[in-house]
């Protein structure tokens, strides 16, 4: 089909030509060459022809080649706009997983949030000593508080502890092992030689983020149902 539509163009671009050029009296070259009216309708003519012949020969490469154009150029905008507003786009993201996965941090630079738990606390994903140990704010604890599971994670020389503060627990008074973190992890803050506790087996279910790693922050506020924490400047 396509080579009957190609002789037919060429057929009709001849006879075009030939009736343009007997028209004016002169041969088909004299014709094409000159700068007038008549020339330039030739050269239109012979112009459309030959864009109808390309069309005809190459009519699926070139759908095929204008598809993948607009996919390329649609997903080539994607980017630049993806690219221009990326760190509106991490901040959106960063609070739709905050809201699905408990304890998730979110934030950048010196300030991060959490979101309450459905429990009704503030779970936080945080590192200790490089360590991943999950930990629940506890405004009422005066010191950071850690399982001895926890502290053995975080390296620290759970065997050699002296248990020797007295501390109150959901169970009663008990005693806890006095240690200093090299570092604590929330998010982007930071915060390092952070006085904490060890408690005995069993006494603890949770370990605690109390105040003396929050009171090193430069502030802190819960706001409904997210903690804003932000780091002290250096």
């Amino acid at each position: 089909m396509s080579r009957r539509i190609t002789w037919s163009l060429l057929l009709a671009v001849v006879l075009a030509t030939a009736v343009l050029t007997a028209s004016m009296g002169e041969d088909g070259i004299t014709a094409f060459l000159r700068h007038d009216k008549g020339a330039l309708l030739i050269k239109v003519v012979f112009a459309i022809v030959v864009v109808g012949i390309a069309f005809a020969m190459y009519r699926e490469k070139l759908s095929k080649a204008l598809e993948a154009t607009l996919f390329w150029g649609v997903l080539g905008l994607l980017l630049v706009v993806g690219y221009s507003y990326r760190y509106e786009l991490r901040d959106v993201g960063e609070r739709v997983i905050a809201e699905l996965v408990p304890g998730y941090v979110a934030g950048h630079g010196g300030d991060v949030e959490v979101v309450r738990s459905r429990g009704g606390d503030f779970a936080v994903s945080a590192r200790v000593n490089g360590a991943r140990v999950p930990m629940v704010l506890d405004t009422g604890a005066s010191s950071v508080v850690l399982t001895r599971q926890a502290a053995k994670a975080a390296g620290l020389p759970i065997e050699v502890l002296n248990y020797t503060v007295m501390v109150d627990t959901a169970n009663g008074r008990t005693r806890a092992a006095p240690v200093t973190l090299d570092r604590i992890d929330v998010g982007s803050v930071s915060e390092r030689a952070v006085p904490a506790l060890v408690a005995q087996t069993g006494e603890l279910q949770h370990n605690l983020l109390g105040m003396s790693f929050m009171n090193r922050l430069e502030s802190w506020t819960v706001r409904g149902d997210t903690l804003h924490m932000r780091a002290a400047a250096n």
